[in-house]
């Protein structure tokens, strides 16, 4: 019988969707998320090592992603890894309003709640990990009705789809993943937005709009610090930017720099280890 070697990694903070996500750049065979962590799956013929891994989890040390990890390896037997995946994909109700469901989940909604359907394929947000709930949390408060909006890393597509189906006349997601692209453009087609959300491969100083009302964006902190001038020149000047991929240890530091672009703190939110900003523009000089 085919064989399989499961790494199961398990990281501090807790941070599956991330970790999974730069998992993806191995050929692996599946992902799964279990109460011991992260598994991950590789044909054992294919020669994928347990230094690899390592060395990934030591560029998302260095990042001040995660501070400490771990890694057990085993070998198993084949089995279906899609139905166990499956199976860990659960119904979020992340608000007493907002609920993230898979397709392959059945829910039954009383009228008042705004039901967003995620596959998440390999991208980022099933709604299951902190930052998401934050960001959705934030955006369902400071959404307004007509607001454009700008989804930057959007992974696969929640935030944007959120902010439309919160009264957003339009939004764009932009990532620079071809799988985000196209789990992106799926998500949106399954919640029949298509004339309301686009999504692109693309970076910021890549796409021609600007004025948005709102920027919302769930990417790491150096990242964040490196597009802030970008995200400055692309939102209005009464918008609102929300922010979060961000540790609690990291406000501070994030503050300080986005307030080099103008940029003024007016709320955070914690939950966990994790922290979403909620920034305005300055228009004092």
């Amino acid at each position: 019988m085919k064989t399989f070697i499961q790494y199961t990694i398990s990281t501090i903070p807790r941070n599956n969707e991330l970790i999974s996500g730069m998992m993806w750049q191995f050929d692996l065979d599946g992902i799964n998320e279990s109460e011991l962590g992260l598994k991950i799956f590789v044909d054992s013929n294919k020669s994928i090592s347990e230094e690899e891994i390592t060395s990934v989890l030591e560029f998302a040390k260095g990042e001040r992603l995660i501070s400490e990890y771990s890694i057990r390896k085993e070998i198993i037997e084949d089995k279906n890894w899609n139905e166990d995946y499956e199976k860990n994909i659960k119904v979020i109700e992340i608000t007493d309003r907002i609920v993230i469901k898979p397709t392959f989940k059945e829910y039954i909604s009383d009228s008042n709640k705004i039901v967003i359907t995620i596959d998440p394929k390999m991208s980022f947000g099933t709604g299951e990990h902190e930052t998401t709930k934050l960001m959705v949390r934030m955006i369902e408060k400071y959404i307004r009705t007509n607001d454009f909006v700008l989804d930057v890393g959007s992974g696969t597509g929640i935030l944007a789809i959120t902010s439309v189906l919160l009264g957003a006349k339009n939004a764009i997601g932009i990532d620079n993943d071809e799988w985000c692209l196209l789990n992106g453009k799926e998500n949106v087609a399954i919640n029949l937005l298509e004339d309301k959300v686009e999504i692109r491969q693309a970076e910021i100083h890549q796409i021609k709009e600007k004025d948005f009302d709102l920027i919302v964006a769930n990417i790491n902190k150096h990242i964040l610090i490196e597009i802030a001038p970008y995200l400055r020149f692309k939102i209005k000047e009464t918008g609102k930017l929300i922010i979060s991929g961000l540790l609690k240890s990291d406000t501070e530091d994030i503050v300080s720099k986005f307030q080099l672009h103008n940029f003024v703190m007016i709320e955070k939110i914690e939950l966990g280890d994790w922290v979403s900003i909620v920034f305005i523009v300055s228009i004092s000089h």
